[in-house]
């Protein structure tokens, strides 16, 4: 019975687990040589995450539509979120934010287009901009609002979908009072298909987006007719707008005070980068120069941000003139779905239940691209800050671990779209505002004053929004602190966890290194720990003979020293690069240079185990001061009690004690 069990459980492990490309055959994770595949070097931006599949090129205006059902998809609920906030106001309020976008965003995410050209985005930006454990910390910090933003996208499309379910006329006298079942439904169905396997289909995207954008014209073009043939509608709009608000100034004014409140019209551009892998560029692209790929997504942004600029002009203006404001509220007919409210009322029962279960499909596909969208963000970074435990690489655990979040999102909220808006737009606005201020960063660097004024107001706009969007509904801060607090939480745990794992990716010795190395193995390979200080020939001689001293080596035997320069303790993996030199004429010394010292010399002694085939000994001092302080001092360092710790790492990484390179310490 224990025997079929085992089996079961080895099998769903198995299962889950699938694809995790660090578990070697033995089932063993530490496998240092699985780490190899997966590095991206320090200052170069990772050029997709672990497992990720290779998709095949297309053009631009057809991965548009990977980035359109995001975008474009909150048509179904933006007029009405811009009509309940604005009233009156909404046209001129979605004019600002239309001005917004491309004035302010879509110049960003073109410069985003540049700079990260792999699909990584403005984080990844930052990433390289800033260093050491604040560019860390920044970047978890920022990962949890993505987090926000992409689950609010699963939470709050799932919730908008079944709304357009339980509100058509033909089912919702059945479904009505059941819209949390069929929300967290939706949700279950979108994490059971990305746990059987899910490919983002460029072909069901633009087939989507194509039926989704002409239905909406149809609306567009028919509620345009019914306000020309009704010429006091107009007039009725603008009476009533004038004593509302007074004169342009005033209007204008407010809907800057409003803006904020639209925010929600500015999603899809950080998918807009994120989608840059898939677009095909031109025959001579390279990895590290993809000049078609990214003068292709320029125009993909581009003509994105027009159409969609265009729809949200439209429809504030349609929604605001020829539906009655209390139908907006709560429990309204258009509350979450103004424009299905305009196609039932306008064209009918038919084209409207046509119009509902397209907004369903998009809303549900949009859905699947913020998980898709979680699942190569989240790899991408947390596995190689060593703050993620093995199995956050695998798909199927972190799709159940996003689920039932989004389960809780959607309890909390209580499948409302407007509970939600204030939370969705909280995390679309701190990543527009991170790359607006990586952008001005980028410019700096690069010298062009110009670009840097500029987009340095275009930040200020940003963050100006994000705050007053922040104090309104400050729901959005909530759950992005929520999520910011359990991934440093889960990171620093997983990084203690992790912390004595051999995560140097490579070993690469120069020729004079290996010489060194063969010429001491022709006897027994000894090799002694410095902590490098004047570097001068007393320091070296002093070091040497206590050495000596402590374990009774023999004045003829070969001794080299090691260095280690820790250059940014708060990489976890790093490749490792050992140069040999000779100081003061007689003393010869391997320089290295990590993230950690131990670490290094774990994988310097390991790799000339494998090739000289001799076992290796290494010498050190005992390190003065508090264990805990050493510890720490390591952990958050790269150094502090390094003899210890440096046999620690051999242990994890070398189980056979007779195969295990020696470390002794006087």
């Amino acid at each position: 019975m224990s025997t079929t069990v085992g089996a079961h459980r080895d099998r769903l492990r198995a299962w889950l687990l699938e694809g995790l490309s660090d578990i070697a055959k033995s089932g063993d994770t530490k496998d240092p040589k699985g780490q190899e595949d997966r590095k991206d070097r320090k200052g170069q931006e990772p050029a997709a995450s672990a497992g990720a599949e290779t998709h095949p090129g297309q053009p631009w205006w057809r991965v548009m539509c990977l980035t359109g059902v995001d975008y474009f998809s909150t048509l179904g609920y933006q007029p009405g979120i811009a009509a309940l906030a604005a009233g009156l106001l909404s046209p001129v309020a979605t004019v600002v934010l239309v001005v917004v976008t491309l004035a302010g965003a879509l110049p960003v995410y073109r410069r985003v287009a540049e700079e990260s050209p792999h699909g990584a985005g403005s984080i990844a930006m930052l990433e390289r901009l800033l260093s050491f454990w604040k560019g860390k910390l920044f970047v978890l910090a920022l990962l949890g609002f993505a987090a926000t933003d992409f689950l609010i996208t699963i939470t709050l499309s799932a919730a908008d979908a079944s709304t357009h379910l339980v509100e058509n006329p033909h089912f919702s006298a059945a479904l009505g009072s059941h819209q949390m079942l069929i929300t967290l439904v939706l949700i279950a169905l979108l994490g059971a298909v990305f746990l059987k396997g899910f490919l983002e289909a460029v072909g069901v995207a633009f087939v989507l987006v194509g039926v989704y954008l002409a239905l909406n014209v149809v609306v567009v073009v028919n509620g345009l007719w019914h306000v020309l043939t009704a010429a006091h509608l107009v007039t009725d709009w603008t009476s009533g707008l004038t004593a509302e608000r007074g004169n342009v100034f005033v209007m204008v004014g407010v809907s800057l005070l409003i803006f904020p409140k639209l925010a929600l019209g500015l999603s899809g551009f950080e998918t807009g980068v994120a989608v840059m892998p898939h677009v095909k560029g031109d025959p001579d692209d390279t990895e590290a120069d993809p000049a078609g790929r990214i003068r292709d997504t320029k125009k993909l942004l581009t003509t994105a941000a027009l159409i969609m600029s265009a729809f949200l002009i439209a429809t504030s203006f349609l929604t605001t003139v020829l539906i009655p404001a209390d139908d907006f509220r709560a429990g309204g007919p258009a509350n979450g779905r103004a424009l299905a409210y305009l196609a039932h009322q306008n064209l009918g029962s038919g084209f409207g239940t046509v119009y509902d279960f397209s907004t369903i499909a998009i809303l549900w596909f949009a859905g699947a691209s913020a998980m898709a969208g979680l699942l190569n963000l989240m790899p991408r970074f947390l596995p190689r800050y060593g703050m993620a435990p093995h199995w956050a690489r695998a798909v199927r655990p972190m799709v159940l671990v996003f689920t039932l979040i989004a389960f809780l999102v959607t309890w909390i909220f209580d499948a409302s779209v407007d509970k939600q808006g204030g939370a969705y737009a909280t995390g679309v606005l701190v990543l527009i505002s991170s790359a607006a201020i990586a952008v001005t960063i980028a410019a700096r660097k690069a010298g062009q004053r110009g670009w840097t004024a500029v987009f340095g107001v275009i930040a200020l706009v940003f963050l100006y929004t994000t705050v007053v969007n922040v104090l309104e509904r400050p729901d959005g801060v909530k759950i992005g602190a929520c999520f910011i607090a359990g991934i440093v939480l889960v990171s620093l745990l997983s990084r203690l966890a992790r912390a004595f794992e051999l995560r140097v990716t490579s070993v690469q010795l120069d020729p004079l290194a290996e010489r060194f190395v063969r010429d001491i193995a022709k006897r027994k390979v000894r090799f002694v720990a410095n902590e490098p200080g004047l570097r001068d020939a007393a320091e070296y001689r002093e070091k040497l003979h206590q050495i000596r001293l402590d374990n009774d080596i023999p004045a003829d035997d070969d001794l080299v020293l090691v260095e280690v320069t820790v250059t940014d303790a708060s990489e976890f993996e790093s490749a490792l690069t050992v140069r040999g030199q000779v100081l003061h004429g007689r003393y010869r010394v391997l320089s290295l240079e990590s993230s950690s010292v131990p670490n290094a010399l774990a994988a310097l002694l390991l790799h000339v185990r494998d090739l000289t085939a001799c076992k290796p000994h290494i010498y050190f001092e005992w390190t003065e001061g508090s264990p805990f302080a050493n510890f720490l001092r390591f952990f958050l360092f790269g150094h502090g009690e390094v003899a210890p710790v440096t046999r620690e790492v051999l242990r994890e990484a070398e189980p056979d004690p007779t195969r295990r390179p020696r470390v002794h310490v006087g």
